[in-house]
């Protein structure tokens, strides 16, 4: 590891409990126009999830506290009713089709937090994924705690233990065989990150909107590759929340993840031609193996300060 990594590690590593939520109450009191907290759940058929998390941040951030200002559950087409439990919980649900129509929306997690921007206006803003079990509001205090405390800090991921079932530490499977990998061998400032993968983390929005975002699963990493170039390395951070539980995917869907993943990371190393990718998996069938195959070019929306529709609705 890289000295400056270990440097790094010692100063921009937190835990949860070094900023009490008294100390941000008095942060945001102190700066209340650049302290302002937006929440975003992206959701895709979510129901049994979304719901008991919009309900925490309400209960223990806006209510007996007044740390997060908005609450969004961007939903991208969710054919359960998330859309209806989240609201009954005491989210603003807006669907992604609704916001910024002129340019059709492509499937993808990127693509929600990329149009999230058009419809929150904190200066913080906070990703939280929809589909946490024994959600801790901790995941928002503690990941918005530097931003609100040090004006330094302009991006900070939330790292955890992730189990799998009842195996510790044996989740983040696509993070060990893919990410970190990727991250040691060709960005090794990152190398300190626990879960570059992660999908909860808080931004500055004066960050975020200079970003472009891959649509798909590569925005987690994309955007870190991109803040760490835009920023540096001490403008990012990490804090411990504990223990991240959640619903894990297939083996053939984490190799797609996979695939979007390394095709981000190959844009970064590379702005030239790339021969547009495909990937190839099997399953079985009546008659033996069937191929399946994949698309995995991750399209990039641009950073959203460049889109005409934001620019107007923050110099009004």
């Amino acid at each position: 590891m890289l000295e400056e990594v270990e440097r790094w590690l010692t100063r921009r590593s937190w835990s949860s409990a070094d900023r009490p939520l008294n100390r941000l109450i008095d942060a945001r009191a102190a700066d209340p126009h650049r302290s302002s907290v937006s929440v975003v759940l992206p959701a895709l058929n979510e129901e049994a999830t979304v719901g008991a998390i919009v309900a925490t941040i309400r209960r223990e951030l806006m209510e007996k506290v007044r740390l997060v200002d908005e609450l969004v559950v961007v939903d991208s087409g969710s054919t359960d009713a998330t859309a209806a439990v989240a609201h009954a919980a005491g989210a603003r649900v807006v669907h992604r089709d609704a916001i910024l129509p002129r340019i059709p929306a492509l499937p993808g997690k990127g693509e929600v937090l990329w149009r999230s921007l058009l419809v929150t206006s904190g200066e913080i803003v906070c990703f939280v994924d929809a589909d946490l079990k024994d959600f801790s509001a901790d995941f928002v205090s503690g990941t918005v705690g530097p931003l609100l405390t040090d004006p330094t800090v302009q991006f900070v991921k939330a790292m955890y233990d992730r189990p799998l079932g009842d195996t510790a530490g044996q989740g983040g499977r696509v993070t060990e065989l893919v990410a970190r990998p990727l991250l040691n061998l060709h960005w090794p400032q990152l190398a300190g990150f626990v879960q570059p993968l992660g999908g909860e983390y808080a931004v500055r929005r004066s960050l975020l909107e200079r970003l472009p975002f891959p649509v798909g699963y590569g925005v987690e990493l994309g955007l870190l590759v991109d803040a760490l170039h835009t920023v540096g390395l001490d403008a990012l951070g990490q804090v411990d929340v504990g223990v991240r539980r959640h619903r894990h995917q297939d083996g053939q869907a984490l190799g797609r993840m996979a695939a979007a993943i390394y095709r981000t990371a190959q844009l970064r190393l590379s702005r030239g031609h790339l021969v547009r990718p495909a990937l190839t998996q099997f399953e079985r069938g009546e008659e033996g193996f069937v191929p399946r195959t994949h698309a995995v070019d991750t399209e990039e929306r641009p950073p959203m300060r460049e889109i005409e529709e934001y620019a107007e609705r923050w110099a009004a």
